[in-house]
Order: C-alpha cells, then sequence, then structure tokens
C-alpha cells in the first residue's frame, strides 16, 4: 500500500502511477544504463504529431535525479544522436573517468583546501597578499 501510495502521489521518489502507466501503454524499451535507470521511447520510434518526432524518456532508478544520467544517454534523450548507446560499439578512452552524478550537498561533494568544511581550519596565509588601502 506504501508503495502503490509514493507511486501515486510523489514524483521524486522514482516515477508515478500515471508515468507508468503511460510507459506500459505507449513505451518500448531502449536500454538500461550502469546506475539501472531505463531509458524508453515511443513504439516502434512512431513520431508524436505534436512534437515532430519520437518522444524519449527515462525512469530513474531511486530518486529522480538527472545528473544520474551518462553523457551517452544524455545526448540520445536530447535527441543531439539518434542511435542510442545500446546499438553503438563504443569503446571508453584510457582519459575518460565514469560517470558519477553531483555530489553537490553530500559528504562525497569537492572540498577544495581552505574549505572551512574540508578540514575545519584554513591554511595559514603565504604573505604574497597586500591588501588595498584608499589614499587619502
Amino acid at each position: 500500500m506504501k508503495l502503490f501510495l509514493l507511486r501515486f502521489f510523489t514524483w521524486w521518489s522514482g516515477y508515478t502511477f500515471g508515468t507508468q502507466l503511460w510507459t506500459w501503454r505507449f513505451g518500448e524499451l531502449v536500454g538500461t544504463d550502469e546506475g539501472g535507470n531505463r531509458y524508453f521511447r515511443t513504439k516502434n520510434g512512431a513520431i508524436d504529431a505534436s512534437l515532430g518526432f519520437e518522444r524519449r524518456w527515462v525512469l530513474y532508478n531511486g530518486y529522480a535525479d538527472p545528473t544520474t544520467v551518462p553523457a551517452a544517454w544524455h545526448g540520445w534523450l536530447h535527441h543531439t544522436v539518434d542511435v542510442p548507446p545500446t546499438a553503438e560499439t563504443y569503446t571508453a578512452r584510457e582519459w575518460q573517468k565514469p560517470h558519477q552524478p553531483n555530489l553537490t550537498g553530500t559528504p562525497a561533494a569537492y572540498r577544495p583546501s581552505g574549505s572551512t568544511l574540508a578540514s575545519g581550519r584554513r591554511p595559514k596565509a603565504t604573505g604574497d597578499y597586500q591588501p588595498w588601502t584608499p589614499q587619502a
């Protein structure tokens, strides 16, 4: 019952009942990414008359967080590329890092040296700073 109420009344904890119904009726699964997000398009790539192109959407695994969508899937969702990543034979370059969602606001967020959240204390000034003083 709790899952039904969450699906019916909230959009941020996955997907709503309406989205699930729409996906079941009109959607076709295209693929899944490493984070568990599932990507859909209109059945048989049908063109939506109101848009002029096919609809593409994602059902997030867990909370609806767009930063969890990898770059390749982002390009496909926004019609930058026509071929979904599952239909390509792509090998990542050695300098490419695996996709990470935006970690701002989490304990894993980037905190540079000098940040009061990094170590609790700022490093001492190096002496190369000259404060501006107005001429009297």
